[in-house]
C-alpha cells in the first residue's frame, strides 16, 4: 500500500511538472539550529511577489503526503503559488512521516515559530501577500499562529478540518488507546512542574505513535489542559478573513460544524462543509475544498 501511495504521488508530481504549469523546487532555511525545508511551487510566469499560499500539514505528517500534493496541483492550476512546509518536529531537515522510534521532543507551539520563520523568509523574498492554509493539527497550529501573531503580510486564512480540544482529550485517549490519560498526564505534568520537562517517558501513546518515547513537556503540550490545541477557542482571536472547511463525514475531528456555527456571523469567518468528505479529503473531495477556497478568495 505504501509503495502504491508513493507511486501515485510521484506520478501526480511528474505529470504536474510536465504540464508546464509550475516551477517546483525545495527551499530551506535555518531556524534555531535546525534546517527547515519546504516545497515551493510557482505558477508559470509568476514569482513570489505575486503572493503565496503557505501550507502546513497535519500531526507527524509531511509536506508531500498525497492530499497536499494533489491540492498543490489544483491550487497552481487555479493560479496560486504555494509553499508547503515540513514542520521539523525537533529534527534536522526532516522529510516523510515522523519516525515513532525517535523520542518526541517537539511541542505544539513550536509550529507557531516555524510558520513565522517561513513568513519572514517569504517577506525577505519579496512576497507581497500570504494566505495561511493548515490541515488537521496543522490547521489548529495555523489558528494558534494567527491568534498570537498579527503579521500584516498574512491576508487570509484557510483551516481544513482543524484539530479541536477533543482530539487530545481523556475520552478520546481512552477510546483510541484503551488506556486512561490521567496517570500519564499527571506524571508528565509533575516532571514539568519540577523543572524536568526534558525527561523522556518511555512507552506512551501520543497522536499516531503507540508505545513511543516522548519528553514530559512534549506530551503535556499536546494533551495538557490548554486552549491552544482547540481551534474553536482560537477563532475568536483571529482578525483576518478566515475560511474553515469542514469534512462532512470526518471521523477524526467530529462535531466541528456545530462547535463553530455560532461564530460564523460576520464577513471575517466563513464555513464550508464538504458533504461526504472524510478527514483526508480523498479524491474529488479535495477538488470541492479547493473550489470553496476559490470562492472565499474572490470574496476577500
Amino acid at each position: 500500500m505504501k509503495i502504491n501511495l508513493l507511486l501515485r504521488t510521484a506520478f501526480l508530481l511528474v505529470m504536474f511538472i510536465a504540464a508546464g504549469f509550475v516551477q517546483a523546487k525545495e527551499v530551506t532555511l535555518v531556524h534555531q539550529g535546525l534546517m527547515l525545508n519546504a516545497r515551493l511551487v510557482l505558477v508559470d510566469g509568476k514569482n513570489l511577489g505575486d503572493g503565496v499560499i503557505l501550507i502546513t500539514h497535519g500531526a507527524l505528517a509531511h509536506r508531500d503526503m498525497e492530499m497536499i500534493t494533489y491540492m498543490r496541483k489544483l491550487l497552481t492550476e487555479s493560479g496560486h503559488n504555494t509553499l508547503s512546509i515540513n514542520l521539523s518536529l525537533g529534527l534536522d531537515n526532516r522529510h516523510g512521516m515522523y519516525d515513532c522510534k525517535i523520542a518526541s521532543r517537539h511541542q505544539n507551539q513550536d509550529a507557531v515559530n516555524e510558520i513565522n520563520a517561513w513568513v519572514s523568509w517569504l517577506k525577505n523574498q519579496g512576497t507581497s501577500r500570504i494566505t495561511l492554509l493548515g490541515h488537521s493539527r496543522g490547521g489548529a497550529q495555523t489558528a494558534l499562529y494567527m491568534a498570537t501573531r498579527n503579521n500584516p503580510l498574512v491576508k487570509s486564512v484557510v483551516l481544513m478540518a482543524p484539530a479541536i480540544g477533543e482530539n487530545t482529550s481523556a475520552k478520546t485517549y481512552q477510546m483510541r488507546y484503551g488506556k486512561p490519560l490521567a496517570p500519564v498526564l499527571e506524571s508528565a505534568e509533575k516532571l514539568v512542574s519540577a523543572g524536568k520537562g526534558n525527561t523522556v517517558i518511555e512507552n506512551i501513546n501520543m497522536m499516531s505513535c503507540r508505545d513511543t518515547p516522548a519528553t514530559a513537556q512534549s506530551f503535556v503540550s499536546y494533551y495538557g489542559r490548554d486552549a491552544r490545541v482547540d481551534t474553536p477557542a482560537l477563532l475568536e482571536k483571529i482578525n483576518k478573513p478566515t475560511l474553515v472547511i469542514v469534512a462532512g463525514d470526518d471521523s477524526v475531528v467530529t462535531g466541528l460544524e456545530k462547535k463553530i456555527s455560532h461564530l460564523v456571523t460576520s464577513k471575517r469567518l466563513k464555513m464550508s462543509v464538504i458533504d461526504g468528505a472524510g478527514h483526508m479529503f480523498r479524491d474529488l473531495n479535495t477538488d470541492d475544498a479547493v473550489d470553496a477556497m476559490m470562492d472565499f478568495f474572490d470574496g476577500v
